[in-house]
């Protein structure tokens, strides 16, 4: 008979951050996923004041945490932890026989909203049919705008373009409503996520991007990620994209970042496996620009959300859309001392004898 995991094995392998509290409120374990989450070592915030950690929090959560026998449920709540601004949901526990000793969880609200995913997913849906029917009657529009341009006088062909210009312009939006709203997933397989970082640098690049900095913050050693590699690429464009338009439009001195480090804390409650899949893979885009409208923070990857005067509010929609096929997870964050927004991708690792069988067929 196998023995039974220690209790410390247990907190060790829990996928939500927790930490033990004194009745003083000071730090006296934390376990790895709290090491993540909060930026830093079980060493460093062991002795520490969980409140001199946790920034930016209610005046409610605050007088809890004070009261050293209170327990608490606060449910899509803000900290401001040192490595950036997020959104969690917060347990506080007494522990009785202990008096004033505490635990305390917390668990990234972008990291759990599964049944949220799903309710958008629907509400996409029925326009992506829509779209479908509307598609037909474009492609007539756009055939006869070709032909009048053909019989017009030259000084009139460019309203003719103009025709024919916008109904492209329709169809990308309908295409990218129809990606959106479809409920297939493509394959996923091993890759090397630099390769598609590399490759989608070089993309956005290509658009014309010499007024901002790209600078690339690698870990040489990261394994292969369990991804779709076109996928991949697409959502990076996407992101490096918006945070090249941020930059540009608020700095005189813009510059991107793209790091890439192992978690191997973090897990994610996948949807379509309907279990936790661990995701330590982490790609962090960040840009010096002014950041997203408060206002929109909580609501920027939903669709026909957008803080672009022209923007249709689909790209990180689609973004989201993507990363979730992939099993993985996004979220945006908004350090504001530093003056930085981030968004973090974290995607699976390939197993081992995923990347083997990779090798095999490339050979």
């Amino acid at each position: 008979m196998t023995d039974k995991p220690s209790a410390e094995a247990q907190i060790g392998g829990l996928i939500f951050a927790m930490v033990l509290i004194d009745p003083k409120g000071c730090i006296g374990e934390a376990n790895h996923a709290a090491e993540n989450l909060l930026g830093q070592s079980s060493k460093r915030l062991t002795g520490r004041n969980i409140l001199e950690i946790l920034g930016g929090l209610e005046e409610r959560v605050i007088e809890k945490l004070a009261a050293n026998d209170a327990a608490l449920v606060a449910r899509d709540i803000r900290i401001e932890a040192p490595r950036a601004e997020t959104r969690v949901n917060l347990t506080v526990s007494p522990l009785g026989g202990f008096p004033g000793w505490r635990v305390v969880t917390l668990s990234e609200v972008s990291h759990e909203d599964t049944a949220r995913e799903a309710e958008l997913s629907a509400t996409i849906g029925a326009p992506s049919i829509l779209a479908h029917e509307i598609k037909n009657p474009l492609s007539a529009i756009r055939g006869a705008g070709q032909l009048v341009a053909r019989k017009l006088p030259q000084k009139d062909k460019k309203l003719a373009r103009m025709i024919t210009d916008e109904v492209d312009r329709i169809a990308r939006l309908i295409d990218r409503m129809q990606q959106l709203g479809s409920t297939q997933t493509e394959p996923v397989a091993p890759c090397n996520p630099h390769e598609a970082i590399r490759s989608a640098i070089a993309t956005v690049r290509a658009a014309g991007t010499k007024q901002v900095q790209i600078r690339e913050e690698f870990d040489p050693s990261l394994p292969p990620v369990l991804a779709n590699r076109d996928a991949l690429e697409q959502v990076i464009i996407n992101l490096i994209s918006n945070a090249r338009d941020a930059a540009v439009g608020s700095r005189d001195t813009p510059e991107i970042t793209v790091q890439t480090r192992f978690v191997s804390g973090l897990a994610f409650s996948a949807i379509r496996l309907g279990r936790a899949v661990r995701l330590p893979i982490e790609i962090t885009i960040t840009d010096n620009g002014a950041g997203i409208d408060e206002a929109l923070r909580d609501h920027v990857f939903e669709p026909f959300v957008s803080s672009k005067p022209s923007g249709q509010g689909l790209g990180l929609a689609l973004v989201r859309k993507l990363v979730r096929d992939m099993n993985g997870s996004v979220s945006h964050e908004r350090d504001v001392r530093a003056g930085h927004t981030h968004f973090r991708l974290h995607l699976p690792q390939a197993a081992r004898k995923e990347r083997t069988a990779d090798v095999s067929r490339k050979r």
